[in-house]
């Protein structure tokens, strides 16, 4: 869903890169909710070769992993994009680092 904005303005216009081709985005939207505005439906591969892709939306499933900026495993449904970001899609398991914070309980 888009982030509401006041309909006398359109919203910002921000870009990102996904897989090295720029995307454009709404500023306040999500990175897979402007993902799949762009027609991304694929955000990664799972280990059995199968696809995986944006599905509850909110942080659940996380069926949307992929890299922002050098960090594995970040749920793109629940995160801001933000301009020059830099994500990638996410083949396979990715250990997760001391880097990629606490894990939840």
């Amino acid at each position: 869903m888009r982030p509401p904005h006041d309909l006398h303005e359109p919203p910002l216009r921000i870009s990102f890169k996904f897989d090295d081709e720029a995307i454009e985005a709404c500023e306040g939207e999500t990175v897979a909710t402007a993902l799949l505005a762009s027609g991304v439906m694929i955000t990664g591969m799972r280990t059995s070769g199968r696809t995986r892709g944006p599905y509850c939306l909110i942080g659940v499933c996380h069926e949307c992993l992929v890299e922002i900026d050098g960090l594995a495993n970040q749920r793109a449904c629940i995160t801001t994009v933000r301009q020059h970001m830099k994500v990638r899609r996410q083949t396979g398991l990715r250990r997760l680092t001391e880097e990629d914070g606490p894990r939840e309980p």
